[in-house]
């Protein structure tokens, strides 16, 4: 089993790190730091608190100054790349939000060397006009890494970082952003524009369809946006969007083969998911995108459903498409398993054709 990254933060680490301190400013008491960092609670902590705990110890052990502390933070950061650095950013978000111009000029340094989209969404909270505006001037920065924070920092439901909900509940003040990034060079920076986008599409999905309707075909790298971005949308299987990218419904398909085998599967163990399918008969190719949706088992009774894709391609009509996929019941950081009937249906273009169960024992 792979180590936790929380424990990136080890004593050596820390010492390290606070020699490098040191040589930027002489009396920076290691010795405290460390035993700040490392003290009560420290091995229970998860990885965002360790972070905010190095920050923290940080506070506690650089000057009192704020400018002056940030000032020998700012001298380490070229030679502090990488995750384990996210505390260069996470030290402008809690020490920060009372001296706006300094700390906006931080971020921007540090999120080359880490990231700071987690960092700015306090300010955001304070003031989301204001920042806001500020990125819209990153979305123009030469550096891809400021661009790209200029998206994913308002992204509204960015994984791991605090709710934005006024821009869940209203997301015009996003959409210049996205207009000016979702055509960039960088794959870096579109991805990033692309999930912003998928988060809209959860609160938003007719916003999201008419964005799509809006730029598709103008540009290759928007168009990889545009279909990236409505990836939710085309698991829910929206009409319009659906018909969009050319997934429409199929009539006529006739499942040759659907099945799951085992069908009891021990705790950790996994299935053998193996289809065919036969087209109908007719004049042009289809574009075909199978999905293997999961009904998964969740205490207390009730169930939540997660698709997988099989496939995705133009096919001849009249042609025989098959396949197979081996899916794990191990649990994952992200998805937990539990025993009971797990409902495993084959979904053409959005539509359900067949369906099977596999249960898993305790």
């Amino acid at each position: 089993m792979p180590e936790p990254l929380k424990n990136i933060y080890n004593e050596r680490f820390l010492r390290q790190f606070a020699l490098l301190v040191q040589t930027r400013f002489p009396k920076f008491d290691a010795e405290v730091f460390v035993r700040l960092v490392l003290g009560p609670g420290w091995d229970e902590i998860e990885l965002k608190g360790r972070i905010r705990r190095i920050a923290g110890s940080l506070g506690a052990t650089l000057p009192a100054e704020y400018d002056e502390a940030l000032d020998i933070l700012e001298s380490l950061a070229d030679g502090c790349r990488g995750f384990p650095y996210l505390f260069f950013p996470d030290f402008v978000e809690r020490y920060g939000l009372g001296h706006w111009d300094r700390s906006v000029t931080a971020l921007e340094k540090f999120t080359p060397m880490s990231s700071s989209e987690f960092a700015v969404r306090p300010f955001l909270l304070l003031d989301q006009e204001r920042m806001m505006a500020q990125m819209r001037e990153w979305s123009s920065h030469a550096d891809e890494h400021v661009r790209r924070l200029a998206s994913e920092g308002c992204r509204p439901r960015l994984p791991w970082a605090m709710g934005l909900p006024a821009l869940k509940r209203d997301p015009s003040p996003i959409w210049p952003i996205l207009e000016q990034l979702q055509a960039d060079p960088s794959d870096y920076v579109r991805r990033s524009a692309a999930n912003n986008l998928n988060d809209i599409s959860k609160d938003h999905p007719g916003l999201v369809a008419e964005w799509v309707c809006r730029w598709q075909g103008r540009d290759a790298r928007t168009d990889w946006v545009l279909r990236h971005g409505s990836r939710g949308l085309i698991r829910a299987a929206h009409p319009e969007v659906m018909a969009r990218f050319g997934l429409l419904p199929v009539s006529g398909v006739h499942v040759e083969e659907w099945t799951v085998s085992p069908d009891h599967v021990p705790t950790g163990g996994s299935v053998e998911v193996r289809y065919a399918l036969r087209m109908p008969d007719g004049a042009d190719p289809v574009k075909l995108r199978l999905e293997l949706d999961i009904s998964f088992p969740r205490p207390g009774g009730k169930r939540y459903r997660k698709l997988f894709r099989l496939s995705e391609k133009m096919v001849a009509a009249g042609s025989r498409v098959a396949g197979s996929r081996r899916h794990s019941f191990a649990d994952l950081s992200t998805r937990r398993h539990y025993p009971g009937v797990h409902r495993m249906a084959l979904l053409v273009n959005g539509h359900e054709a067949a369906s099977a169960e596999a249960v898993l024992q305790p």
